[in-house]
């Protein structure tokens, strides 16, 4: 990592890296078509209650796992290969703490009660939306282990390994989804514990990579998973910027539900069909972020490994590249949803002509900044590899809890009034770009301080000849 072509090292590990996030992500777009086609704006409406929770989950896997892959990456950086694996078996035992947690958490009928009310589930999917999250978070420690320690797999230098559990996954998910949900008609429970199959393949495959394979440079060893106090808050506060993105999301859905079933109700279409609606368009939106996060992620231990190393050259190409390629991707993701609006949204059981149309102006207004949100998470990230959380962390809050959340209380009384052809309901999409213009500006001003920076100390490296 340190010699390799930087280039080739990023294609390398960005490639399985991008294809992992989407297949990560897939599942809540797995289940979300397969109940749409299934149960109609009924099972979308469900989902979208139970994706603020499940994103949630998403975030505690993203707070050890990639805080401890970031430990990991510095550690071997350094030359100090048994902190790696004290680093890797203290992320296990945080997967187990959280698992215990959690089983505990959706287990008791008032705090599942307090998670639909803050998700605004009404009372017609409130039943479906519990079951639900019941079944997945029993099944978390899958999640945690299959996506959190996945991470490590390309730090070992097993990118491909990496990619192909992820997609095990995947595929498993597919296979059960159909057969619970299409074929034996077992609906919301049926996509749920196709769900934690599917993840529990994947846990499987990573788990046999890091304690059976001889090939795995670093090993899971029981020595290792005891909780080491000096550990543990490192793997924390690395993990916090990428686990606050998550969380800004989750905050968000939360806030979004909510607006949803206030100006829903005040609209036409009424407020389960805007669940439905806006819960696609913020599926889909999370879902053309997730391959830029697999850019920011692949390069997080070439980052983090050259800036150990102190090579500083090859800490700045590689955060340019890393720009230009999420850049790249995002602009692919952006024509796609102009070309196929149709097929996408029609591929999540929205059949109504009026609704559809509605889902779609709602979905290319949401994603009007896509084309550069690459540079503000790889920017974000860039600060969580380096070992400098708190600009992390402030990048990873602007765009979510910063900008948006006042922009989504702000705009729908706004906006009717100064143009009336909108409604509330539509303002709630319309904060979503405007979020976007203002992060990226912050995250441009903090970049261009530590390029700076960075080229200051590659100077005083350089030998005086």
């Amino acid at each position: 990592m340190g010699t390799d072509s930087i280039p080739r090292l990023i294609t390398e590990f960005a490639i399985p890296s991008i294809i992992g996030m989407l297949v990560n992500g897939a599942y809540n777009v797995i289940d979300s078509m397969f109940l749409g086609q299934a149960m109609g704006s009924i099972g979308l409406s469900a989902t979208t209650v139970a994706q603020p929770i499940m994103i949630v989950f998403l975030s505690l896997c993203m707070l050890i796992g990639n805080g401890g892959n970031a430990l990991a990456a510095l550690r071997l950086g350094e030359g100090k290969h048994a902190d790696a694996e004290r680093s890797l078996g203290n992320t296990m035992f945080l997967a187990i703490v959280l698992w215990v947690v959690i089983a505990i958490g959706v287990s008791v009928p008032s705090v599942m009660d307090a998670i639909l009310d803050i998700s605004s589930a009404t009372d017609e999917v409130r039943g479906y939306a519990a079951d639900f999250i019941r079944i997945l978070g029993f099944g978390v420690l899958f999640q945690i282990v299959g996506m959190g320690l996945n991470n490590f797999i390309r730090t070992a230098g097993a990118p491909n390994r990496a990619l192909l559990t992820m997609v095990l996954g995947a595929l498993v998910c597919i296979v059960f989804n159909y057969l619970f949900v299409m074929r034996l008609g077992w609906g919301v429970h049926g996509s749920a514990l196709a769900t934690v199959v599917g993840q529990a393949a994947s846990c499987a495959s990573v788990l046999w990579f890091f304690v059976v394979s001889k090939s795995s440079p670093l090993k899971l060893r029981l020595r290792a998973i005891r909780p080491d106090k000096a550990i543990i808050p490192s793997i924390l506060t690395l993990g916090v910027p990428s686990s606050l993105v998550q969380v800004g999301m989750a905050v968000v859905s939360f806030v979004v539900n909510m607006l949803l079933v206030v100006y829903g109700a005040q609209s036409a279409i009424g407020e389960t069909a805007a669940l439905a609606s806006i819960g696609v368009v913020q599926r889909i939106a999370m879902f053309t972020v997730l391959p830029l996060v697999g850019v920011a992620v692949a390069i997080q231990p070439l980052l983090g490994f050259n800036y150990g190393a102190r090579l500083f050259g090859r800490v700045r190409a590689t955060l340019g590249y890393g720009i230009l390629g999420a850049t790249s991707i995002a602009l692919l993701m952006w024509v796609s949803v102009h070309v196929w609006p149709v097929q996408i949204v029609s591929a999540f059981g929205i059949s109504d002509e009026s609704l559809r149309e509605f889902t779609i102006f709602a979905l290319k207004v949401q994603l009007l900044m896509l084309p550069v949100v690459g540079f503000q998470i790889i920017g974000a990230n860039y600060f969580q590899a380096t070992g400098q959380p708190v600009r992390s962390i402030i990048l990873s809050m602007s765009r979510q809890i910063l900008f948006l959340i006042p922009l989504l209380f702000l705009l729908p009384p706004w906006l009717p009034v100064a143009l009336p052809q909108f409604t509330g309901l539509d303002a709630i999409y319309f904060a979503a770009p405007m979020a976007d213009a203002l992060s990226i500006v912050l995250t441009g001003i903090l970049i261009c301080v530590e390029l700076r920076k960075l080229k200051r100390k590659e100077t005083e490296l350089r030998p005086i000849s």
